[in-house]
């Protein structure tokens, strides 16, 4: 992905290296666990699984000195975020016909607080619909490429991509209305809810990543693949695969790998909105 050298986004809440009390406490799988009850199904990487057998790890428990690399990774974030922006900005105004307002992205180093409760980098990225921003902890991408197996710049930009799709479902009213039906429904229909709406987000990933191509020709050859490859390793199957259990369907909440492969590549080809309605799809 060309990235370097291209304008950066004011829209970033830069809270690295600040930490908050308790770190120890909440970066313990005991403490990951509450976290997830609060706020899992806002996460667009869901870690449950292997958080629940130890098999991922934060990289640091409190905020710290900011490193080169972390530099780096704001500055790849706050150009990837820049994008989204032009992008969704014109998609708005040509498919929608209405402005499209931006998210605000924190960045964050071991943990920090939200109104939808803590954050922590072994959780993965989230976003948070109270306060109409997303959380990410840049170690995070160390994570998806070590441990998780997802490695390159646009494996990154993925993730990012993926919670500004979580805000661009709030701006549309989908994610309040599919919150609304949650709070009524059993817990595997909540679940189900929450699938399509993380394939949705997939989806709409690939309409960024479209636009961006066409846009700034910031795409390279593998990119779609490094994507792709992100897709698979976090599909509810693997990860739950990984964790050394069988798979249970009624317990998905983002989709499995060949799913969200599926619905990033429906976006990507067709760069129209309209094609991510994952909610009237009768197969998924």
């Amino acid at each position: 992905m060309k990235w370097r050298g291209r304008r950066g986004s004011r829209n970033i809440e830069d809270r690295r290296g600040r930490g908050i009390g308790g770190g120890a406490a909440v970066g313990g799988v005991g403490g990951l666990g509450l976290l997830v009850v609060v706020i899992g199904w806002f996460f667009g990487v869901d870690l449950t699984p292997l958080l629940q057998d130890g098999a991922v790890a934060p990289d640091r428990s409190s905020g710290g000195p900011i490193t080169e690399a972390d530099r780096q990774a704001g500055e790849f974030v706050s150009v990837t975020l820049a994008d989204t922006e032009e992008v969704w900005s014109d998609i708005f105004a040509r498919q929608v016909g209405e402005p499209y307002r931006p998210v605000t992205l924190v960045l964050f180093t071991g943990v920090t607080q939200s109104p939808c409760g803590g954050a922590s980098g072994a959780t993965g990225p989230f976003y948070c619909p109270v306060d109409r921003k997303a959380y990410l902890d840049t170690a995070f991408f160390t994570t998806l490429s070590r441990q998780l197996g997802a490695s390159g710049d646009f494996a990154a930009a993925y993730v990012v991509a993926h919670e500004v799709a979580h805000h661009v479902q709030n701006e549309l009213g989908i994610l309040g209305q599919a919150n609304r039906i949650r709070a009524q429904s059993s817990t595997e229909r909540s679940n189900q809810i929450s699938v399509r709406l993380e394939l949705q987000a997939d989806c709409l990933s690939g309409v960024w990543a479209a636009a961006a191509r066409d846009r700034f020709g910031s795409i390279e050859p593998g990119d779609i693949a490094e994507a792709m490859n992100a897709a698979a390793r976090i599909g509810d199957d693997t990860l739950q695969r990984g964790a050394g259990r069988v798979p249970r369907p009624e317990t998905f909440t983002h989709g499995t790998s060949e799913q969200r492969q599926s619905w990033f590549a429906t976006g990507y080809e067709t760069g129209d909105i309209t094609a991510c309605d994952t909610f009237s799809a009768e197969r998924l």
